[in-house]
């Protein structure tokens, strides 16, 4: 499997890694993909690693350890190569395997897991990157299919009951507890898969941004699946 989308305003496809960290996000563009269909078997990778929680960081000594086909190892080669770009490159990327993320279910009414449509913050300048190289990929949608939850006038009544507290801590009360963070898509809206295999950048919430952040979600993993995902 490996997705395909059709160019927009919102995505902007490179080919190379250079291009991918160089390249300005500007207007509607706050997600560049590196677009590639690599031939490596990421399957053998995964199902020779072990999970140990529910997200197992995969170290490179780890999957230099296993014994993999040529396939495989072109994968491993893949996924090396990835990590010490990102790193040559002054980010801090993780490889995880993992079977799912710890949900938020403490408030019926608005949830702060990665499940659910958000956007990344830094204090610093700074990107997310992301590869999935096995299983179901995250989902991005352009921000204008999309509204914050803590501006929809219900949501909005029920946080300022949990707050109980002096209206002008409101907004703090929010961005300390991640609920502005997230989004609720509009009915029409039409998300767009990352796919598996391509390396991406998505615009993140800070200080010197000159985009608006990239609106997006983990996938709800297929049932029996792990994903091996790059993170960073």
């Amino acid at each position: 499997m490996n997705n395909t989308f059709s160019p927009n305003k919102q995505i902007g496809v490179v080919s190379t890694f250079s291009e991918l960290v160089h390249t300005d996000f500007k207007g509607e563009m706050n997600a560049l993909c590196w677009y590639r269909n690599l031939d490596g078997d990421f399957k053998e990778i995964v199902n020779q690693l072990s999970l140990k929680e529910n997200i197992t960081e995969v170290f490179p000594k780890d999957l230099i350890a296993l014994q993999v086909s040529e396939k495989g190892n072109i994968a491993r080669e893949t996924i090396l190569n990835d990590l010490q770009l990102l790193t040559d490159f002054g980010a801090s990327p993780s490889l995880n395997l993992l079977k799912c993320y710890e949900r938020d279910d403490e408030f019926d009414f608005i949830a702060t897991d990665v499940y659910s449509w958000h956007v990344d913050r830094s204090p610093i300048a700074t990107d997310t990157f992301l590869c999935t190289y096995h299983g179901a990929a995250s989902d991005i949608v352009p921000n204008s299919e999309a509204e914050q939850k803590i501006a929809i006038p219900e949501i909005r009544a029920k946080l300022k009951e949990l707050h109980n507290g002096p209206e002008e801590e409101f907004e703090d009360f929010l961005k300390e507890n991640y609920f502005d963070l997230h989004y609720q898509l509009h009915e029409n809206a039409q998300p767009i898969n990352l796919g598996q295999m391509h390396l991406w950048r998505l615009a993140v919430d800070h200080p010197k941004q000159q985009v608006q952040p990239c609106i997006h979600r983990a996938p709800k993993e297929n049932e029996g699946e792990y994903r091996l995902l790059l993170i960073c």
